[in-house]
């Protein structure tokens, strides 16, 4: 093995040589012209914008070099794009014939992306337009000019192609052998599937009889998140929600697929698990989730866009909450042998992460940060400053936190709190006009409140979102709002459980409907009093 890997080091070398021999006129397999290129790219610099010192262009006139334009830019939680640098960029293969400015990437690399084009401003326009993995289409090569030489570097090429790839199949030869105990077998077209060698205490789960000969089938980005993007895709025939993680966010993946296949999680106001895949290798990495697609998308879109009524208000708000209780509360086995469902903390509750199904009832998803409590162990190396800032109790702003199963369940409910704010905020049983929906918070911090500026208002200010008082002239939603700021309490354990917001829902859906079937009853006879008297 040793013998192989000096001789193809020899072999490289010789290449890397004679390919420097000619570099001032050979570059990517194409012979450019030496002739002056001048070009205008759009300019922008974040820091000399900040002294109004910038230039708006840019003209790139260096001769003997092939000029592009280029971006970048970076991705926001809530896909918001932010650009950090444009102008002239040099000899970008990649950019060669590229009319628009356009990143194909499926996942943002550290939140950045980059994009470059071959014509004068063509920055000033920019977009990312996620391709999904696939078989690479049958290459088109890019019109060059036919020069000297050009056969004489492509064998060089071909060479250095073949070597490397018979190096690395000796190295995973060798490797396997030595770690063969890793690996348990091969997945489907072409990916490992579930059984990857891993460093976690735990091995990867088996692959589920769904993932068979047939692909899964992305059609459209639906949302983009911390942890990447959820995709709609079509799995025999039907729709599912793929949400793909990065390489990076590898723990994520496990922690979602551990937390679905706990016992008991198989419920109507949680998440439909379907399985996972894994696909690519190395850096280009990309961990698949695959779950029940619901078209209606996450309550906060939802919100966005509709009102809701009393009655469905409440259908909303009894399952969210039936969801919560099913995910908080301890299952213990019903017989000898059968294993228990832990108590599970969300960590990152918020109408983001509450699906609506068709009929307007709620399913809780993104267990991406989830932990469990399991009786005589610690809930384990975790940090407790995690979630969305905005849903942030006051414990968990300060820093402060008891790590103990109660502190954690009532962090959830402090969130908890907030979407019933967000729920009744669009809610047409309200005496008043209805608001365009905004998010908690979103009028005393603004759109994207810092960690401090949510310390200051919560945790210092002891601010929560504003309840308006027409909200409270009807008897319902004034239980509703009673409800919340029990659940967002400054004091922890002052809050609700899941369970108690629960049955104040039912009671009140019962209570509101019990009273207008009297009102019709009762007003039914006088109108036809009314109508005789005439």
């Amino acid at each position: 093995m040793v013998l192989f890997i000096r001789t193809f080091l020899d072999y490289f070398l010789t290449c890397w040589v004679v390919l420097n021999l000619h570099k001032g006129t050979f570059v990517g397999g194409a012979v450019l012209q030496n002739e002056s290129t001048v070009i205008q790219c759009e300019y922008y610099n974040s820091t000399c914008k900040e002294k109004n010192g910038c230039q708006d262009v840019e003209i790139c006139h260096i001769d003997d070099q092939k000029h592009h334009c280029y971006v970048l830019w970076s991705v926001g939680e809530n896909g918001t794009f932010t650009v950090k640098l444009k102008g002239c960029f040099l000899n970008g293969v990649d950019c060669v014939n590229q009319t628009r400015c356009v990143d194909t990437t499926l996942v943002p690399k550290n939140s950045l992306l980059f994009c470059c084009c071959e014509r004068n401003m063509c920055n000033s326009d920019f977009s990312w337009e996620p391709k999904p993995t696939e078989a690479a289409p049958p290459s088109t090569s890019i019109p060059i000019r036919e020069a000297a030489g050009y056969n004489f570097y492509h064998s060089i090429w071909i060479g250095l192609a073949v070597g490397i790839l018979a190096l690395s199949l000796g190295a995973a030869y060798y490797w396997t052998r030595r770690n063969k105990h890793y690996f348990h077998g091969w997945g489907v077209s072409g990916y490992y599937l579930f059984k990857l060698p891993t460093s976690e205490p735990h091995p990867l789960p088996p692959s589920t009889p769904i993932l068979d000969n047939r692909p899964i089938n992305l059609i459209e980005i639906k949302a983009r998140g911390r942890f990447g993007a959820v995709w709609k895709a079509q799995f025999k025939g039907e729709d599912v929600a793929v949400k793909i993680f990065p390489i990076q966010d590898k723990q994520s993946w496990l922690t979602e697929q551990d937390i679905f296949k706990l016992p008991h999680m198989d419920h109507p106001n949680i998440l439909q698990y379907i399985g996972v895949e894994k696909h690519g290798d190395n850096l280009q990495t990309e961990f698949w989730l695959i779950t029940a697609y619901h078209e209606r998308g996450s309550l906060c879109d939802f919100l966005k866009a509709h009102t809701l009524t009393w009655s469905e208000l409440c259908r909303v708000a009894e399952t969210m909450s039936k969801g919560l209780m099913r995910l908080h509360e301890a299952i213990p086995g019903r017989i000898p042998g059968e294993v228990s469902k832990p108590a599970i903390a969300h960590r990152d509750f918020k109408s983001k992460n509450v699906l609506l199904k068709s009929d307007l009832t709620a399913c809780i998803a993104d267990f991406g940060l989830a932990i469990t409590f399991e009786a005589g162990k610690s809930c384990g190396d975790t940090h407790g400053q995690v979630g969305t800032r905005r849903y942030m109790a006051p414990e968990v702003l300060e820093g402060a936190i008891n790590f103990t199963q109660d502190a954690f369940l009532r962090i959830d409910m402090y969130a908890c709190g907030l979407v019933l704010w967000e729920l009744v905020s669009r809610c047409t049983a309200q005496d008043g006009p209805i608001p365009e929906y905004r998010l908690p918070f979103e009028e005393e911090v603004g759109q994207h409140p810092s960690l401090e500026d949510m310390q200051e208002s919560v945790v210092q200010q002891k601010v929560r979102p504003l309840i308006q008082e027409h909200w409270k002239h009807h008897p319902g939603l004034s239980v509703i709002c009673d409800t919340m700021e029990e659940c967002w309490d400054h004091d922890a354990e002052a809050r609700l459980s899941a369970s108690c917001v629960m049955e104040r829902i039912i009671s009140q859906a019962k209570y509101q409907q019990q009273s207008m079937g009297w009102r019709i009853e009762n007003e039914a006879p006088l109108n036809i009093l009314k109508e005789n008297s005439m």
